[in-house]
């Protein structure tokens, strides 16, 4: 790689397949950045190929059982990623060109001690697909969104919601900002536009985020637009001392201090802290900081509102991680519902006589969100739910649920506002006095 003598756009197709191979194989998707690809065309090349072959896993997956009689090679090492990118850059992504995707693709893989000998396959199956790439470019958007997942949303949703699913799973999601403060000339200056409250979008950039106005005097932080909901809402007191469980990156936790809370930032992982950290410097902000198991966390003082950010499947992230779609499996929710139970059982104890507790997850599975909500008011006698109300949030008066709840959808967005949003679960509790 990076050798005078290789072919233009090998080294970087050669770090995209690394990218992939390391997602397939279960890892969770961030882009490349400028420590691993340092020219910026290339890096963003690479990650449209990667991008692509990830939100169009489901009708790659169609082409592959057609193209591969006897199945994926055993220990093939890159193989299948260069694959993946290749029929991506073949079926979805014409501008590039065919010839490249298909020499690319056998130069790379003759770079891999455990892959060469595939290289004929390889160079047989990409012609197959170039003769087939008008059907394969037709094939259903349903594919693109695992059938299991599709069946269980459609029962939960509704089926107007899902089958804009695909949509915005293709669209990806745009970048959302939260403001420390309401600067008209910042946001013109980003180029942004007001989505709700303090968050603001931008729909295209053509700069990496830490160049974009306001980044270096940390005048706005990364946030979704549905992630920036839950803080919002919750209900503590004027000043009171708030827990943020599961804290980093910090979003959440910039909102808190923004809102004049007392915050504790509490996360069990030491490198999420550390980003968290880094993040709360460039914000100016000071929160006391924790690292600890929220299962075995025994806080000095109790709390006067709490935000319990569980972990969970992340389901409601496809739009920029859709390798959720493929990882997650019914065992795997199942295993993430029992810990956001146990986070949630001794969370509640840390609450004040009348303090706010927060629940929310970035999932759309009901497990996850709607059922533990009606498992808390079941379990804790001392909780009771405090709807919200549709005044709390103007212009997505369409989240709220029958419950007082907030479901938001990968499909939804606020009222004149394009480009949708995470999916997102949110329910509030008050301790009783």
């Amino acid at each position: 790689m990076n050798k005078k003598s290789d072919p233009a756009g090998l080294g970087l197709r050669l770090i995209a397949a690394q990218r992939l191979r390391a997602v397939l194989g279960g890892e969770h998707f961030a882009p490349l950045n400028a420590g691993e690809l340092a020219d910026g065309r290339d890096r963003a090349l690479a990650n449209r190929l990667i991008t692509t072959a990830l939100r169009r896993h489901g009708q790659i997956d169609l082409m592959i059982d057609e193209l591969l009689d006897k199945g994926m090679p055993a220990k093939s090492g890159t193989f299948e990623a260069v694959l993946r990118l290749s029929l991506a850059q073949l079926v979805f992504l014409p501008d590039l060109g065919a010839h490249s995707a298909l020499f690319l693709a056998v130069e790379a893989i003759k770079r891999d001690s455990k892959a060469r000998h595939l290289a004929g396959l390889m160079n047989a199956m990409l012609r197959r697909a170039q003769s087939n790439s008008a059907r394969y470019g037709l094939l259903e958007d349903e594919l693109l969104v695992p059938q299991n997942f599709q069946d269980k949303w459609t029962a939960a949703h509704g089926t107007e919601a899902v089958a804009a699913f695909p949509e915005a799973l293709l669209e990806g999601a745009p970048l959302d900002l939260t403001l420390k403060s309401n600067d008209a000339d910042l946001i013109s200056a980003l180029g942004a536009e007001r989505v709700l409250a303090d968050t603001v979008r931008i729909e295209s950039r053509d700069r990496p985020v830490d160049a974009l106005p306001g980044y270096d005097d940390g005048q706005w932080w990364v946030q979704d637009a549905a992630s920036a909901l839950p803080a919002r809402l919750l209900a503590a007191k004027p000043g009171g001392r708030v827990l943020d469980l599961c804290a980093a990156p910090g979003g959440k936790t910039a909102q808190l201090l923004k809102a004049g809370y007392d915050v504790t930032a509490l996360d069990s992982d030491g490198g999420r802290l550390e980003r968290l950290k880094a993040n709360m410097t460039r914000l100016g902000y000071a929160p006391a900081v924790v690292e600890a198991d929220a299962t075995q966390y025994a806080p000095e003082a109790l709390f006067d509102g709490i935000l319990l950010d569980a972990p969970c499947s992340a389901t409601g992230t496809f739009r920029r991680h859709p390798e959720v779609l493929w990882h997650r499996s019914a065992s795997d929710i199942a295993g993430r519902v029992k810990l956001q139970q146990a986070i949630f059982a001794k969370a509640r104890k840390w609450l004040e006589s009348g303090g706010s507790l927060i629940y929310c997850v970035c999932s759309l599975e009901p497990e996850e969100g709607e059922e533990i909500a009606a498992w808390a008011q079941k379990t804790f006698a001392e909780l009771e739910l405090k709807p919200i109300a549709a005044t709390e949030l103007p212009g997505l008066e369409a989240a709220i649920t029958p419950e007082g709840y907030v479901r938001t959808l990968p499909s939804m967005a606020p009222a004149g506002v394009s480009g949708g949003m995470d999916g997102f679960f949110i329910a509030r509790f008050q301790r009783k006095n």
